[in-house]
């Protein structure tokens, strides 16, 4: 499950990246553009965001986080780049 959490991690920061981008870049009352890009990005960032989540709290208990690492790996999918950085930092040498 852990290597589950790795690309979800990993597939969750580059959608976070890409909404952004897009709303920096394709700033628009156009609803088609909205309906045909931005809108299915969003879905897809929301299921990656709520299973990061929800794997995270599966692993919590096996991968023996403590409160303050579990905070951290939770609030790192707010934060762009964050996931990036708990991929690294905290499940590179767990896989």
């Amino acid at each position: 499950m852990l290597k589950i959490f790795k690309v979800t991690a990993i597939l969750e920061g580059i959608s976070f990246l890409v909404l952004i981008a897009n709303m920096l870049f394709l700033k628009t009352n156009n609803p088609e553009l909205y309906h045909t890009i931005v809108r299915p990005f969003g879905m897809g960032h929301g299921v990656l965001f709520i299973a990061y989540v929800v794997l995270a709290f599966l692993l919590k208990k096996s991968q023996n986080w403590d409160l303050k690492t579990f905070a951290i790996i939770l609030i790192a999918s707010l934060i762009p780049f964050g996931t990036f950085y708990i991929e690294k930092k905290y499940l590179e040498h767990n896989a």
